[in-house]
């Protein structure tokens, strides 16, 4: 059960943070607002999840409880995802380094720096 909730957060989130419901979104040509959100497309999910196996939780209000504490996991999880992209771009950055070789423009005659007049 914690599992199947756990696994739920991390596609919602994930899947919201890769971009892959921006591109499903395209290819339908319209936008899906609970499903752009990482929150409430965890917490209806997990409604959803909860109100099929009604049996594990008891009372629909268990339900709720469980529904809303997942969505405020995917909220952390996304600031976690956010951050390691952050790390990753600096790390990216630091193993390949763009090198602009062009010659810029010269701000006084309109030559290139690197040109003979």
């Amino acid at each position: 059960m914690i599992w199947d909730i756990a696994s739920i957060v991390f596609v919602s989130v994930t899947a919201n943070h890769l971009g892959l419901i921006g591109a499903v979104e395209k290819v339908i040509g319209r936008e899906i607002p609970i499903v752009n959100c990482p929150k409430c497309l965890t917490f209806w999910v997990t409604a959803w999840y909860g109100c099929y196996d009604i049996a594990t939780y008891g009372t629909v209000m268990a339900v709720l409880a469980v529904a809303f504490a997942a969505s405020y996991a995917a909220l952390w999880l996304e600031l976690v995802e956010g951050y390691i992209d952050t790390l990753y771009l600096k790390c990216y950055g630091k193993i390949y380094r763009t090198s602009d070789d062009t010659a810029a423009a010269d701000a006084y005659d309109g030559d290139t720096a690197g040109s003979v007049p």
